[in-house]
């Protein structure tokens, strides 16, 4: 496309119009309807106040390439998550001290509920951050000392109810904790 000084253009990808003021090689200079000046590529604009032959690019490939590029930067579709799956927690935390520890030998029962209330805190802590809405505490039934501190625990928190976990999926051993969130 030959452009001279005087001609109408618009921007492409860009809601500027105006007309050519000067040409430097491929630098193309503009005043713009609202009297800026700005300079830009000769293949970024387009002669306008004429018919439709010089919409399309002289180079008709670098053309279908813009749309092509164009094309594959949209969005992915999003996918539909179903109702049973919006249920489901998105977070576990299986407390059993083997879990937490390569080797438990050694240890006493403090050191343990210690092991196991440390990282409790620290995911019920990362779970706040993240804006997880749900998570299961699997502490197992045992004689119920850590299901009890874990109680102590969450009652520090103004911002969420803790209640027994699916029974069918996890037994009598195991937390949901649920938080508000303040958007």
């Amino acid at each position: 496309m030959m452009l001279k000084t005087g001609d109408r253009i618009a921007v492409l990808d860009e809601d500027l119009e105006g007309k050519v003021i000067s040409i430097q090689g491929s630098q193309v200079e503009m005043e713009t309807t609202e009297g800026f000046v700005l300079s830009f590529n000769e293949k970024e604009v387009i002669k306008t106040g004429e018919g439709f032959d010089n919409i399309l690019p002289a180079d008709v490939d670098d053309f279908y390439e813009v749309i092509k590029q164009k094309e594959s930067s949209k969005k992915p579709k999003s996918v539909r998550i179903k109702p049973k799956e919006r249920q489901a927690p998105p977070m576990e935390v299986d407390l059993h001290i083997n879990k937490l520890v390569p080797k438990t030998g050694g240890l006493s029962n403090y050191q343990i509920l210690t092991i196991q209330l440390d990282t409790a805190k620290g995911q019920l802590e990362f779970a706040i951050r993240k804006r997880i809405q749900k998570v299961v505490f699997i502490h197992g039934v045992g004689e119920g000392i850590l299901k009890a501190e874990l109680d102590t625990l969450f009652n520090r928190y103004d911002n969420l109810k803790y209640y027994d976990a699916d029974y069918q999926k996890y037994g009598l051993g195991a937390t949901e904790v649920y938080f508000y969130q303040n958007y």
